[in-house]
């Protein structure tokens, strides 16, 4: 991968509906919209980037523990694992570098039981409410947080 930052996203359970799942909450671009947006912003910061979107957890979970002699850093919108997932926070807690945690939609002003996020207590800062924005600005702040790749 080029670049000395390198970005493993991972995506949860039922994020490989968006476009077509709730529009009003999640917006109409597909996670491949944002994957390329993401791409793009990565490649003029010259950073790496690879991504996966499961629907199982022990997938994720498997994907986390491998990361360490693979990225900086991680990017997490859990999902639903979000609030019910302490095996994947543990997971995330074994990591050594930046995790950001995102989320399409502001999981603060939704239904209480998606206020609590085990990803949060282990993460080193969370985006919500921005869409797909949301991803480009965890990359931005990976980017500030580990500094630029030397030349």
């Amino acid at each position: 991968m080029p670049g000395d930052i390198r970005i493993l996203i991972l995506n949860g359970p039922n994020l490989n509906l968006l476009g077509t799942r709730e529009p009003g909450v999640y917006g109409l671009q597909t996670l491949s919209d944002i994957e390329d947006a993401v791409r793009r912003r990565a490649g003029e910061l010259s950073m790496a980037v690879e991504f996966l979107q499961s629907n199982h957890e022990g997938e994720l979970i498997d994907a986390i523990q491998n990361a360490g002699d693979q990225a900086n850093a991680l990017i997490v919108n859990a999902g639903g694992l979000t609030h019910t997932s302490v095996a994947l926070a543990d997971a995330l807690r074994a990591f050594d570098g930046v995790i950001v945690e995102v989320h399409l939609s502001n999981i603060h002003a939704r239904e209480p039981f998606r206020h609590h996020s085990h990803v949060a207590a282990v993460a080193t800062g969370s985006i919500c409410g921005f869409g797909g924005h949301g991803y480009i600005l965890a990359i931005e702040a990976i980017h500030s947080i580990v500094g630029s790749p030397s030349p």
